[in-house]
């Protein structure tokens, strides 16, 4: 992923990076976590592509219940696999990791499915945070659980989970 520009998004939850080049590639957020961008990457702070900012606001905001942006993830057949099963969960739902390792075609995966939301560059974009353990627990989360809680219970419009 060399040569991308990105910039810092403000959300509810903290800085988001994204970058990208001819389509979104990363996503990721920033608190405390964060390690200086590759030195070939260069920073925008105006004019972003493909209404990045908009969708991300009115995503925030309630209004936004799928982005609508080229993606370009990079991963494995597999990984790549299960990410587009991710952004078939509608909003405001979850599956378990079995589930979707059996919506796959691998119902024994769901370990290899959590490995692969765990590797997902494209958080909240590609909705890993919708899966959820088998008995409804929510379990890792990129950004940590209590995030993957605030997003769940913003598509649950506002009501409080389990």
């Amino acid at each position: 992923m060399s040569g991308c520009d990105f910039a810092f998004l403000t959300s509810p939850l903290g800085k988001l990076f994204v970058a990208w080049k001819e389509a979104l590639e990363f996503v990721r957020f920033t608190e405390g976590r964060w390690a200086t961008p590759p030195q070939d990457w260069r920073q925008v702070d105006s004019q972003l592509p493909f209404d990045l900012e908009g969708q991300f606001q009115a995503y925030f905001a309630g209004e936004l219940r799928e982005f609508n942006l080229p993606l370009s993830p990079q991963g494995t057949v597999f990984q790549r696999r299960v990410w587009s099963e991710l952004r078939k969960i509608p909003y405001g739902q979850t599956c378990s990791y079995g589930e979707l390792a059996r919506r796959i075609g691998k119902p024994g995966a769901a370990r290899a499915v959590g490995s692969a939301n765990h590797y997902n560059p494209l958080p909240v974009v590609v909705p890993c945070h919708r899966v959820i353990g088998s008995r409804g627990q929510l379990t890792g989360y990129a950004g940590g659980v209590q995030v993957k809680r605030f997003l769940l219970e913003l598509e649950a419009e506002g009501q409080p989970l389990p």
